[in-house]
């Protein structure tokens, strides 16, 4: 009888002896493992067992699930493993191939972020390597985009730049496939982020240009009119009608002219720390400034000076309501804020000093109605009021014109030229506005407040303001009295104020002509008007008079008769209103045309007797 080859034992579960009978590291491996796989032993049990990690059985028994009996052996294993790149889809091995075949410059970091934003996955940089290097043949036969320069739409290549951006592709591989500068790649991605596609359209630059005669010219009128103007606001003046020059070429054309006719330039003043401004508005219409600055260099022929009542919205820093006035009471201010209320509507706050006109009575019931929050701004601490800047603005710009003024018609013109080009001229605090509106005007943008009808404003400032028509020959009337305006302001609204045994009629915020009146015991009706006086405006009536009259001359006010009482209709009791035909008894009755053929012809005005009719 042949021996046997292999010696015959027991069938054991002992792991002593089964570890000792294996002859290879694989099968020592397969015998750990075959009870977990075949009759479900747990990792921890076997684990204690054989005295091996109870980790490891876990990581050993799901690579065996995985890939069968070629696990158990390490070097065949590593030999026939699938490749890491082909685990991937066939669409994303496609685009890693596209990208590199369409720009060579990228890494392959950047092929992956790509990745990541097309599929949500991202393949590490050694895969996307091996995927280049063995995977599918590329699609890409041209390029999408051609060189920036190459493309003649500006909107299409600065879109091309944020298609591109919109994909993945960095800033420095969009530099280099278009074959543009990197920083022109910030400039389109950071003008797309701020203004979408109009960013994306060419918009004007108004660049520097050399100086000509007409630049000098114009700085030279600016010199001789304002010699106390800025490089800045030279500028500004320039843009205004027409003229772009930079900042420095302003300087030095204005240091130019300021030779010329041997103006001095004034030394600069001490710097100071900046502090923050305690009232710095955050939005439109939140707070507003107010102040009176005293005009003392005129040529109007009294010594006294006269005041600039002004509004200022703080966030804009634009002039909503200004006037020019010989006296500065609380009924001055109060026309003024009145006119900027009327026109831009309640502020939340209004800022002003100690002043009295801004605390009288009035103008604290006028708060307290609007619901206006009153500040005042520290003692001697002028600089917390933004209105005192603009008064600045408004020496440089305006007070030579008004020393030059010999007449109030011409103080008023100059005012309103101020008005208008203090708001429409750019402004230093808009400066790094990014949305184009540099001027106060274009940063207020029409933006109000909270609106009052005219009549809860009349209400407010108990009845002492009135608004009246002036007729084809300039006079109002008011109560039981004919006023005169203006005869330049036919047919035009004026505005009737009534304070302190004054009567003023006004314009626009311009006096046209001042009266004193007397009340009567009710202090509502005007009983005697006296002591007219006209002032001299810009509205005056191109028409020529026939014959010039002085003051004196010609009835500027009188009594008007008294207004016809309404005439009431008094009712007749009994009145009846007789037929227009008289008709037969019978013919009156209702269906009297039913008695018979021979009745009379039937009619078709079939009238109901009176109740006193005999039936």
């Amino acid at each position: 009888m042949p021996r046997r080859r292999r010696e015959r034992r027991e069938p054991t579960h002992d792991w002593q002896e089964i570890q000792q009978q294996t002859l290879w590291p694989e099968q020592e491996w397969y015998e750990k493992l075959r009870p977990m796989l075949l009759f479900g032993q747990t990792a921890a049990s076997r684990a204690k067992e054989t005295g091996t990690s109870e980790r490891t059985l876990h990581y050993k028994a799901d690579q065996f699930e995985q890939e069968g009996m070629v696990s158990l052996f390490p070097n065949e294993r590593t030999s026939t493993a699938v490749s890491p790149g082909r685990n991937l889809p066939e669409d994303l091995r496609q685009l890693i191939v596209d990208l590199h075949a369409e720009h060579p410059g990228f890494t392959p970091h950047e092929i992956a972020t790509i990745c990541f934003l097309r599929f949500e996955r991202r393949p590490s940089d050694h895969t996307v390597k091996r995927v280049i290097v063995s995977g599918p043949k590329s699609t890409v036969t041209r390029r999408r985009y051609p060189p920036y320069a190459q493309i003649a739409d500006p909107y299409q290549r600065r879109r091309a730049i944020v298609d591109l951006h919109a994909e993945g592709w960095s800033n420095t591989a969009i530099s280099a496939y278009l074959q543009t500068p990197r920083h022109r790649v910030y400039e389109v991605l950071k003008r797309w982020a701020l203004f979408g596609h109009k960013g994306l359209e060419d918009i004007p630059q108004w660049h520097a240009r050399k100086a000509g005669t007409r630049e000098i010219d114009e700085v030279g009128k600016l010199v001789q009119d304002s010699p106390e103007l800025g490089a800045y606001r030279v500028r500004a003046a320039l843009e205004q009608i027409g003229i772009h020059l930079s900042q420095a070429t302003c300087g030095r054309l204005l240091a130019l002219n300021r030779k010329l006719y041997g103006i001095e330039k004034k030394p600069p003043p001490a710097p100071r720390p900046k502090l923050e401004m305690p009232f710095k508005a955050r939005f439109r219409q939140e707070i507003w400034s107010v102040d009176v600055r005293y005009i003392e260099e005129h040529n109007l022929g009294f010594p006294e000076p006269i005041y600039l009542i002004s509004v200022l919205e703080n966030y804009s820093r634009a002039l909503l309501a200004s006037k020019i006035s010989r006296t500065q009471n609380q009924w001055d201010y109060l026309e003024v804020l009145f006119a900027a209320l009327s026109t831009w509507g309640a502020p939340s706050a209004i800022v002003s000093d100690g002043g009295g006109i801004f605390y009288c009575n009035q103008a604290m019931d006028v708060y307290a109605s609007l619901s206006i929050r009153k500040e005042r701004i520290e003692p001697r601490q002028a600089w917390q009021n933004l209105i005192e800047a603009h008064f600045n603005i408004a020496r440089r710009m305006a007070d030579a014109r008004f020393a030059r003024a010999r007449s109030w018609e011409e103080i008023l013109a100059v005012h309103q030229r101020f008005v208008h080009d203090y708001n429409v001229q750019r402004h230093w605090a808009h400066e790094s506005r990014e949305d184009g509106c540099h001027s106060p005007a274009e940063v207020l943008g029409g933006q109000t407040g909270t609106m009052y009808p005219p009549s809860v404003l009349d209400r407010i400032l108990f009845a002492t303001r009135y608004t009246r028509h002036l007729d084809r020959n300039g006079y109002l009337r008011f109560q039981n009295w004919k006023l005169y305006g203006e005869r330049g302001l036919a047919k035009a609204p004026v505005t009737v104020w009534i304070y302190e045994g004054s009567l003023k009629v006004e314009h626009q915020a311009v006096t046209l002509a001042q009266y004193s009146v007397g009340l009567q015991d009710d202090r509502k009706h005007v009983q005697k008007v006296s002591n007219p006086r006209l002032v001299e405006t810009p509205f005056r009536s191109p028409q020529l008079a026939l014959f010039d009259l002085g003051p004196d001359e010609w009835l500027l006010y009188w009594r008007a008769p008294d207004y016809a009482p309404a005439r009431r209709k008094r009712r007749v009791e009994g009145l009846v209103q007789p037929l227009l035909f008289d008709f037969p008894r019978e013919e009156k009755a209702v269906g009297a045309n039913k008695i018979g053929p021979a009745s009379s012809p039937r009619s078709y005005l079939h009238v109901i007797p009176s109740p006193s009719d005999d039936n």
